[in-house]
């Protein structure tokens, strides 16, 4: 029942995220959508903050499942913005309130995780210091959510996957040359842990 419950919960917040900015919804929008009373929305979450991190939460643990995720980065970060795209307008509502941060770490964690993944692979049989794997990684990571967060700032127009797939032709081979650099040039630096 609890399952069930928190379900309906996280449904009727993200219906009314898509309907009106986050500031806008109070816990009894969220409990008369979907027939609950206060208590039990209590019962489960602190806050509606504590709700937001919950969602974006699952989501991080649902696209670090996909398998695509070690094959090409472009479907990783495709996969990881997914939950954006079908969701438009409660990612805009959120980017644009005080709830902005678990948002903009949500993409860092699940990009990050997907160009780890996928350049670990490219790092097999090579040998390259682990300072040099995390500096690329944090590389592509910032590059791909910073134009991803300008995006969202320009008001979402347009698709995102163009550009991508663009982009992984004009990037074609980079990651692995670097890598080789890397394996070819001994020595380490070193570098901040990751986030």
């Amino acid at each position: 029942m609890s399952r069930f419950t928190k379900i309906a919960i996280s449904k009727a917040f993200i219906e009314l995220l898509n309907q009106r900015p986050i500031d806008k919804i109070t816990v009894k929008d969220i409990v008369d959508s979907c027939e609950i009373n206060r208590n039990t929305f209590y019962y489960y979450y602190q806050d509606i903050y504590a709700l937001l991190e919950e969602i974006l939460q699952d989501e991080v643990e649902k696209i670090l499942q996909t398998p695509a995720l070690a094959d090409s980065w472009q479907d990783g970060f495709l996969e990881a913005i997914h939950f954006a795209l079908e969701n438009r307008r409660a990612i805009f509502h959120v980017y644009h309130s005080s709830y902005r941060e678990p948002l903009e770490r949500y993409f860092y964690q699940i990009v990050g995780r997907a160009l780890e993944s996928f350049i670990r692979g490219r790092a097999q049989g090579l040998e390259v210091p682990e300072s040099d794997i995390r500096i690329l990684c944090d590389f592509y990571r910032y590059a791909l959510v910073g134009i991803f967060l300008e995006w969202v700032e320009s008001g979402m127009a347009g698709e995102p996957e163009p550009v991508v797939r663009r982009l992984g032709v004009l990037l074609e081979g980079n990651i692995r040359q670097a890598l080789e650099h890397g394996a070819a040039t001994p020595g380490a630096c070193t570098y901040l842990p990751e986030d």
